[in-house]
């Protein structure tokens, strides 16, 4: 199997351990030295915070969180590859309301024992910087 299709393999069990809201399985995807530039503070995310921000965050949602994965991207060379998308994120809110929100995500993984596994995410919101 080619790097990139393993590669949209973790892609698409991402997606559907985050429907599921499984944090176990999104964190098996990660490497132990995961580093997260995410939406929520801090600046930067290590393991034991992306484990506890998931949970509270999975927690908000009344029922699955849907995303739809557009214009993915992919490069691989030797044990390091990344790939990029527009990602569409939708889902009702414990507080009655509903999240529907485009985000960027920019994945770097290395192929660490023989297995690709995060090692790297970014995760951004466009946002007009004239303030409005």
């Amino acid at each position: 199997m080619s790097a990139e299709a393993e590669i949209r393999g973790l892609v698409d069990a991402w997606t559907k351990a985050a429907h599921d809201k499984d944090v176990d399985a999104i964190m098996a995807l990660y490497a132990p030295e995961i580093v997260v530039y995410d939406l929520a503070p801090p600046l930067l995310h290590k393991a034991d915070d992306i484990r506890k921000g998931l949970k509270e965050w999975f927690a908000t949602f009344r029922g699955p969180v849907e995303f739809e994965i557009r214009d993915l991207k992919m490069t691989a060379s030797g044990d390091a590859a990344f790939c990029r998308s527009l990602n569409h994120l939708t889902g009702d809110r414990t507080s009655g309301e509903r999240t529907d929100v485009w985000v960027r995500a920019t994945i770097c993984f290395e192929r660490i024992k023989g297995a690709w596994k995060v090692v790297h995410e970014h995760v951004s919101v466009p946002f007009y910087m004239d303030g409005s």
